[in-house]
């Protein structure tokens, strides 16, 4: 009987723990000249192909954009609407609403709107009326979308306000720091909302180009951190990579990492307090936004009442350093 065979690749214990390694971004994605992921947490990577209706999530637009824009989409719909209705009113001929103002056309499209208005929230002050078939018909539809409308609006508004984020603010730069009479990769983050984050855990990741059997190709490398979780996150937390004989930086010169172009990925997980659900934030720091031979400010002090007081606005200040010498 033939000896049966498995399935299974064949992958080396080092390439397995590589793509155990690899953060999903795929090898074009890491491979490209530009930074894989954005400081905002984006990716840098452009999907279409797929039909309008399947790649835009409306859902998720207006939960995710700003609450300015969010608001003037609202606004504007709201007058669209309106608008529409108002002149829909209007083909219906005169006489449709009964107690508007024909003076003028002016006139009497801005009696139809404000009779519009009055429908979709239906409020109904009694002065202006539907008259005939065709208007008491545009009355019911237009009743029937504002009650639609508004209860859509309602839940769009419970669901951005009830939404979990990570107010998380990170330094604009990393540096290597002086630590432990050697040598780190820091950066710091703080909490900039007032609600509490629990059991913060950060992952970093360096993706940088390599040499290997004569091939130039993005590898990835997961460092090793002093802490890599928090229980209680109400200051700053510094994120320290040391540099030792287990770092992919160890024994590298300064030419040596500038030709390696590396980027320093970081995901940050915790638990809201007040949601009681998981929230993650990412960010990354690029060749050019890591500072070499610098420390963090101090970025505490002391409130009139004794009470420790964190500055979140000098999170980016950071001293120059030299590094002590080597014994001999």
């Amino acid at each position: 009987m033939p000896e049966s065979k498995s399935l299974e690749p064949t992958i080396g214990p080092i390439n397995r723990e590589e793509l155990n390694q690899d953060l999903g971004l795929g090898g074009r994605l890491a491979n490209q000249a530009l930074r894989s992921m954005n400081q905002d947490g984006t990716f840098n990577v452009d999907r279409y192909g797929t039909p309008k209706w399947e790649a835009i999530n409306v859902y998720h637009l207006l939960l995710t954009i700003s609450w300015t824009k969010f608001l003037g989409m609202v606004v504007l719909a709201y007058l669209s609407v309106n608008t529409l209705f108002a002149i829909g009113y209007m083909l219906c001929g005169h006489g449709a609403v009964a107690g508007v103002n024909e003076s003028s056309r002016l006139i009497r499209f801005l009696e139809c709107f404000f009779f519009s208005v009055q429908t979709l929230v239906t409020i109904g002050y009694g002065k202006m009326t539907p008259e005939g078939i065709p208007a008491n018909l545009l009355v019911a539809v237009e009743a029937l979308s504002g009650l639609m409308g508004f209860a859509l609006a309602t839940g769009l508004l419970f669901a951005r306000f009830s939404r979990p984020i990570a107010r998380l603010r990170f330094s604009r730069s990393a540096v290597v720091a002086p630590f432990l009479g050697g040598k780190a990769l820091m950066f710091r983050l703080a909490n900039s909302s007032s609600n509490e984050l629990a059991e913060v855990r950060a992952r970093v990741t360096l993706l940088r180009f390599e040499e290997r059997d004569g091939k130039r190709a993005r590898k990835f490398h997961q460092l090793t951190l002093e802490r890599e979780r928090v229980t209680f996150f109400p200051v700053q937390w510094v994120v320290v990579h040391p540099i030792d004989e287990t770092s992919p930086f160890f024994g590298q010169t300064e030419e040596e990492v500038i030709r390696s172009q590396p980027e320093i990925m970081v995901l940050i997980s915790a638990i809201d307090e007040t949601f009681m659900q998981t929230v993650h934030s990412r960010f990354s720091y690029r060749l050019d936004e890591i500072v070499y031979g610098a420390k963090f400010r101090d970025v505490y002090e002391t409130a009139p009442d004794g009470r420790i007081r964190l500055d979140v606005r000098r999170l980016d200040e950071y001293d120059a350093v030299q590094f002590p010498a080597k014994p001999k």
